[in-house]
């Protein structure tokens, strides 16, 4: 999505009674199809997090029964981090940043 429809989807809800029912329409279509792609790579990023806590449970696992620690001082860190954090539900990343693969996602899934 270009700079400009960004903007004019950020835009959507400004001077409705302005906008003619053509117009309300387009918007609406945008959005959905903004929300797709966007429903598309919480998906995809959903697969990738399966795989990576699937990888560490079994790796964790095979760690245990070689009678390994399986906590490390790293976890320790990040457990304290975590609970010094604060918790009031604000998110410590800024969705309003576009990444490469966002960008590459808005074309649509990959037909390979």
């Amino acid at each position: 999505m270009d700079e400009e429809n960004k903007h004019s989807s950020d835009d959507a809800l400004l001077n409705l009674e302005e906008k003619s029912v053509e117009d309300l329409r387009s918007l609406l279509d945008e959005l959905y199809a903004e929300e797709q792609r966007v429903s598309y790579r919480r998906r995809v990023l959903h697969g990738k997090i399966d795989i990576l806590r699937a990888e560490l449970v079994r790796r964790l696992k095979e760690q245990h029964d070689s009678g390994g620690d399986v906590v490390s001082g790293h976890d320790i860190e990040r457990l304290i981090e975590i609970l010094a954090s604060d918790l009031r539900g604000v998110s410590r990343v800024d969705v309003t940043i576009d990444t490469e693969d966002d960008d590459e996602q808005e074309e649509g899934p990959a037909t390979s």
